[in-house]
């Protein structure tokens, strides 16, 4: 077998192989068999049947066929070998002369990972947010905490902000009662927001059993989006009472004996999910000037498959879970469907670099993955998606999912390198040390790479698929 390389562009190269035809015996030899496994011949015993018979019921045409079928895959394997090449996806293949008894000669066309040459990162700064915990952000955790700990108390007054309300509701569009238009004994918070625009001018100032009427968009159910005539019809009113600020509360509500306990608690607590902010904004602003420096040219068609399936993941995932379709998802974030196909092209196209990028890094500085970071790194998955360890783990192998895990592992790890190496301060002018930072790290590789995985999946699952190239006969 011969093969040549013909370069189309940094990401996109043209193999000629040329075979000749005595290569294709043992794939006309299990042509000849699969056609005998399947076909009765009058006068011959199933499988038995010599090949002349065959060539002259069915013809060679169909033998042959059958047999480059079957040996394409293993001859553009030798020749992507032969080449040294590192391809993602499936080949687009021609067959451009199929001689019976001579020769066999095709192209094949596919993307290639292009060469990356890493730039110097040493030089990378980068400001970050300071970890600055006021005591207003203490004061406000504490009174979170409070809230969760209010009692209701009925009262016999009218009804006013803050105070909880139950209700009964009725909404009418066009005069007609909606189905799912009515709900009883609801209760809600005045000033909190969570019910339709207009309810708490309604409700304040009635007692129980005041009734009221007021127009409303309906932001849910069959008549969304429309205007309703809503009745509104209190039946009891409840003061919200918080309990004080003091030991007692403390011991209550933590594990602490006094109130100053608590919030020094609370204060570490801040700290810790502030330092935790600031690792991850350090991490994604050394990424972001580690892709401005490196040139990456992008394969189109993985690029073509990465938005596709960013579209499909939204569409038929995540807004599907939260009873949306595009449109609306588009009319809420005040975004054209121009604007949204050009963010999400935006995005695919950081992912893909992101993940070429610290590939190649992996790959200088020769980094690998242990049987405990891949297990830590499972562990965090496991949890962000709502599955148990085992479970998730179960899907990732049946999935053929491990090489990815790996892949994310090895990437986060690249990227610590980079951030080491980067300076970072923060607004105050302080050094940000965030060499103990690595599980934050592989996090924000996934996520700025994450529906990445599609072109992960194009990237590392391609081997999965060279094996199966598409053939186009030009005769």
């Amino acid at each position: 077998m011969k093969s040549a390389v013909e370069t189309l562009n940094p990401t996109r190269v043209r193999l000629t192989v040329e075979v000749p035809f005595e290569e294709l015996k043992d794939s006309l030899d299990a042509a000849y068999k699969k056609i005998n496994d399947q076909v009765t011949v009058k006068g011959f015993r199933k499988g038995k049947i010599p090949a002349r018979v065959i060539d002259q019921r069915f013809g060679r045409g169909a033998v042959l066929e059958e047999a480059v079928n079957d040996a394409l895959p293993k001859f553009y394997t030798e020749a992507v070998n032969e080449g040294e090449l590192n391809v993602l996806g499936q080949p687009e293949v021609d067959i451009k002369e199929l001689k019976d008894g001579e020769l066999l000669s095709f192209t094949a066309e596919v993307d290639i990972r292009p060469v990356i040459e890493i730039p110097d990162y040493t030089g990378i700064e980068v400001t970050v947010d300071a970890v600055d915990v006021s005591d207003e952000d203490v004061d406000k955790s504490v009174d979170e905490l409070r809230e969760r700990f209010a009692s209701t108390n009925p009262v016999e007054r009218a009804a006013a902000e803050g105070d909880v309300v139950t209700i009964d509701l009725e909404a009418k569009v066009d005069g007609e009662v909606l189905e799912d238009g009515v709900a009883s004994d609801v209760q809600y918070t005045i000033g909190s927001g969570e019910l339709l625009e207009g309810i708490d001018e309604a409700v304040t100032g009635l007692e129980a059993g005041g009734e009221a009427t007021f127009t409303s968009q309906l932001k849910g159910g069959t008549a969304e989006g429309k205007d309703a005539e809503v009745s509104v019809k209190v039946s009891q009113v409840a003061s919200r009472e918080l309990p004080d600020l003091d030991d007692d509360f403390a011991q209550m509500a933590s594990e602490f004996d006094t109130l100053e306990e608590l919030k020094a608690d609370s204060r570490k607590r801040l700290g810790n999910m502030k330092q935790y902010d600031q690792a991850t904004q350090a991490q994604e602003r050394v990424l972001d000037e580690l892709l401005k420096l490196a040139e990456v040219p992008i394969p189109e068609k993985l690029l073509e498959d990465e938005i596709k399936t960013r579209k499909h993941n939204l569409e038929h995932h995540q807004l599907g879970q939260m009873g949306l379709d595009l449109p609306k998802y588009l009319e809420i974030q005040g975004k054209t469907e121009e604007e949204f196909d050009e963010e999400t092209k935006e995005q695919a196209v950081k992912g893909i670099k992101t993940q070429f990028i610290l590939d190649e890094l992996v790959n200088k500085e020769k980094l690998n993955v242990n049987q405990e970071e891949l297990t830590e790194h499972l562990m965090r998955r496991a949890q962000s998606s709502g599955m148990s360890p085992d479970q998730f783990a179960q899907a990732v192998v049946e999935g053929g999912q491990v090489p990815m895990l790996v892949g994310e592992v090895a990437r986060g790890k690249a990227l610590a390198v980079v951030v080491e190496a980067a300076k970072v301060t923060d607004t105050n002018g302080e050094v940000v040390d965030l060499q103990d930072d690595e599980d934050e790290t592989a996090e924000t590789v996934e996520a700025s790479s994450d529906d990445t995985e599609a072109a992960s999946g194009a990237a590392t699952e391609a081997a999965a698929d060279d094996d199966k190239p598409e053939a186009k006969n030009e005769g």
